[in-house]
């Protein structure tokens, strides 16, 4: 059998306009809610509902999502970090010992926003259309729910491909004799960018990397990089999957009419998938060690798995 046995190593950064980085995984944000906005249009148009609408659902779930994301890092995995550092939570900036912000204010380095949490993006997007829906009657929550849950399977792959390219939330080690087993030369766990400078030498990151991949001085280090689950990928495209289901339960079933369904079905199946997943993804953090047995990721997707049978099997009104 023949084995990938996959070395990656990309620059986190497509392209750069002088100071202006755009990364891979903005772009596959940015992505997500293009084509959020674009399938909930298509949605719209069959609901007789207007663009109008629609562009304030948008900001809405945008503002929402973010500020979601982030406030569910800060709280469910790395709390002990941020109690101390209140204005890096809703900043994107860093404490840093030898870091300058924008040529003047030391101490810190810029960062962007390194740390959301999909569990605190579905609280922030269940408050968000909450208080959309009392900006239009006529749309109950859990009817937006309904169908907003189609482009989130989608936008969720996106994340999770960002993920991928960031080489964060990586799998656990195993053989490199499997599969799909992949060297992420850039997760810091395995080789921290401060060690890979030193090593080399370099005067960047990513010129480091670079060399412990391609060179053959370093090839003791790149031996000593273990091999991992690409666990960002496992999840990833089984959210394909998830998207198509719905996809097809709204648009060639009569499903999207008992209220609550789809928004069920996506919990389920999308929360199921996060938490078998999680039996081979290293460990995140947060409150794992002290519930113990599950990790943080479980813990916090069996309440939504629950939720969603409930929605899915709840009696519909005569």
């Amino acid at each position: 059998m023949h084995y990938l046995g996959i070395i990656w190593n990309p620059n986190e950064t497509l392209f750069s306009l002088g100071p202006l980085q755009i990364k891979y995984y903005n772009l596959l944000w940015i992505t997500a809610f293009g084509l959020g906005w674009f399938l909930m249009k298509k949605i719209f148009t069959n609901e007789k509902k207007t663009v109008e609408q629609l562009d304030s659902l948008f900001i809405h779930t945008v503002l929402a999502t973010m500020l979601g994301a982030r406030l569910g890092h800060v709280f469910f995995y790395d709390w002990p970090y941020y109690k101390n550092h209140l204005l890096e939570i809703l900043l994107p900036i860093r404490e840093r010992a030898h870091g300058t912000l924008f040529g003047f204010i030391n101490g810190y380095e810029f960062t962007g926003f390194t740390g959301l949490a999909s569990h605190g993006a579905i609280i922030g997007v269940l408050i968000g259309t909450y208080l959309y829906a009392k900006k239009y009657p006529d749309m109950k929550p859990l009817w937006l729910l309904d169908r907003m849950v189609i482009p989130f399977a989608i936008g969720a792959f996106c994340v999770r491909l960002g993920n991928f390219f960031n080489s964060e939330i990586n799998g656990k080690v195993t053989d490199e004799s499997f599969v799909f087993a992949t060297k992420f030369i850039r997760d810091s766990d395995d080789l921290h960018p401060s060690q890979a400078l030193g090593i080399t030498k370099e005067k960047t990151v990513n010129a480091a990397y670079d060399a412990i991949e391609n060179n053959p001085q370093f090839s003791e280090y790149l031996a000593q990089i273990p091999y991992r689950h690409p666990a960002q990928l496992y999840e990833g495209i089984a959210y394909i999957f998830v998207f198509a289901i719905l996809y097809f339960l709204y648009w060639k079933t009569d499903k999207k009419n008992r209220t609550g369904y789809l928004f069920g079905v996506f919990l389920v199946l999308l929360w199921t998938i996060r938490f078998f997943v999680e039996f081979v993804k290293k460990s995140q953090g947060g409150f794992e060690e002290s519930l113990g047995l599950l990790s943080t990721g479980q813990w916090l997707s069996i309440p939504f798995i629950i939720i969603g049978l409930y929605f899915m099997f709840k009696p519909q009104k005569g």
